[in-house]
């Protein structure tokens, strides 16, 4: 919308100033002027403009002097140049140099209006952009494992629909990750992604918070406020912790969803809606159905595509690929050199089960990065959580029934008992690595990684070579 656009202009001449301010102010631009051309910086820093028109030929900073701040400043703030007619030579040069149009003196109305909403539409396409590719380096999607890999294939299928998604999953899998990714891959993309959280608030705020209110509809209502669902308008709505709704409020979502409008608290009418709306849970909805705790027909309304997210556990091959990003990811917050994390710790990294999945470990690897002094992580640096609990005890692979036990193994050097247990494991499974893994509960590039370190009865580290 033009009431949405901020005009610069920039001119030594008052009449000029106020004719501009004056044409472009009648046609819905916000504007501002500025007559002494040496205060630029400073007030565009205050106006925070869309577009810039300013003269070529000014006494003190003249327009190319101001296109150049404007350059070194933000390239993608487009600037007007108003020259006349023999200087147009000039004005051509200075697009060259970065100026987005130029108007020669005398110019008409029309063509005024023209420049400025190409130059704010310009304006606007970048600002778009540069939100879509914020948004998608924030979605970074990482995995390769089968049947995460299932999911993404799915996501790349529906995401370009409109159709309603439900995604499940343990808490930390990354739902509103995969939600993110839906809405970014969409024809909506360039929309709002507006998250909720249906946990957060009990039902008189969460009304509120979804459909707006009107000013005095409640205490505290002391001005008009739109809902987060007329926010969301062009865009996509993430309804997270679904299943953490009351009935009553199950049941105004779904008329909101088949009516595709709402009425704000207080207010008599209904506000037509425009939204694409994915849900999240780590909740069984359909156990929740069952047991008469959530609507059958709003769970069918939300789930015509259903996304199951994996936990961790279940694609350990992603464990190498994720800890890289989220170890250089904390190293470069933390202007620190990524650590090196040694052959017995990673061990034990895939011997855990990961309950708190990828969210855990990132923070494992945040942490990692955090209280490294020497470049190395090894078995005693990793959390007790992880060398105890839910693992298996340091320096004891997983106990899955194979021949070899832990008493008669604990008396022998790690490196021997590495050894041995790996020649009864392949043994056990006539030398299939595939089969060998499952029953360890790692991966073959696990069983491949122990078989090179521990060929000789100890650990084979980058220092022996």
């Amino acid at each position: 919308m033009k009431t949405e656009t901020r005009v610069l202009i920039v001119d030594d001449e008052v009449e000029i100033l106020e004719n501009l301010n004056r044409l472009l102010s009648d046609e819905g631009y916000t504007c501002e002027t500025l007559q002494d051309s040496t205060r630029f910086r400073e007030v565009r820093g205050e106006f925070q403009p869309d577009v810039v028109i300013t003269d070529l030929r000014m006494p003190r900073a003249d327009g190319m002097t101001l296109l150049t701040v404007t350059q070194a400043d933000d390239p993608s703030l487009p600037v007007i140049l108003i020259t006349g007619f023999g200087t147009i030579s000039s004005a051509v040069e200075a697009i060259q140099e970065g100026a987005f149009d130029y108007l020669a003196k005398p110019f008409t109305q029309e063509q005024l209006f023209v420049a400025v909403e190409r130059a704010s539409r310009h304006r606007r396409l970048v600002t778009e952009n540069q939100e879509l590719r914020q948004r998608m380096g924030e979605t970074r999607i990482a995995g390769s494992s089968p049947n995460f890999s299932r999911v993404l294939d799915r996501v790349s299928r529906v995401a370009p629909t409109d159709a309603n998604v439900l995604i499940t999953g343990e808490s930390g899998t990354g739902k509103e990750l995969i939600a993110r990714l839906v809405h970014d891959r969409s024809r909506r993309a360039s929309g709002p992604f507006v998250p909720v959280d249906c946990a957060a608030l009990p039902d008189g705020l969460m009304e509120s918070e979804l459909f707006g209110h009107e000013k005095g509809a409640f205490t505290g209502a002391i001005a008009k406020r739109r809902g987060l669902l007329s926010e969301a308008n062009g865009g996509t709505v993430l309804l997270d912790e679904i299943g953490e709704l009351s009935v009553t409020m199950q049941s105004k979502i779904l008329r909101a969803l088949e009516e595709r409008q709402i009425r704000p608290v207080g207010e008599s009418r209904y506000v037509e809606i425009d939204v694409r709306v994915v849900a999240a849970t780590n909740v069984d909805l359909r156990a929740a159905v069952e047991s008469g705790a959530f609507r059958e027909d709003l769970y069918y309304r939300l789930n015509v595509v259903q996304l199951e997210l994996p936990p961790l556990r279940e694609r350990k091959d992603d464990l190498p690929l994720l800890s890289g990003i989220f170890l250089k990811e904390a190293a470069e917050s933390a202007g620190r050199s990524v650590p090196k994390i040694t052959a017995d710790a990673w061990a034990t990294l895939e011997r855990y089960d990961w309950p708190g999945n990828v969210r855990q470990l990132r923070n494992v690897m945040h942490r990692l990065v955090a209280l490294d002094d020497d470049g190395h992580v090894s078995v005693a640096d990793l959390p007790r959580e992880l060398r105890g609990g839910h693992s298996a005890p340091v320096g004891r692979p997983p106990d899955r029934g194979l021949p070899l036990g832990y008493d008669e193994a604990k008396e022998i050097a790690m490196g021997d008992f590495m050894r041995a247990y790996l020649v009864r494991l392949l043994d056990a499974h006539g030398g299939n690595v595939s089969t060998a893994a499952k029953t360890a509960g790692v991966s073959r590039r696990t069983v491949h990684r122990w078989m090179a370190e521990y060929r000789n009865g100890r650990p084979e580290r980058p220092d022996d070579q």
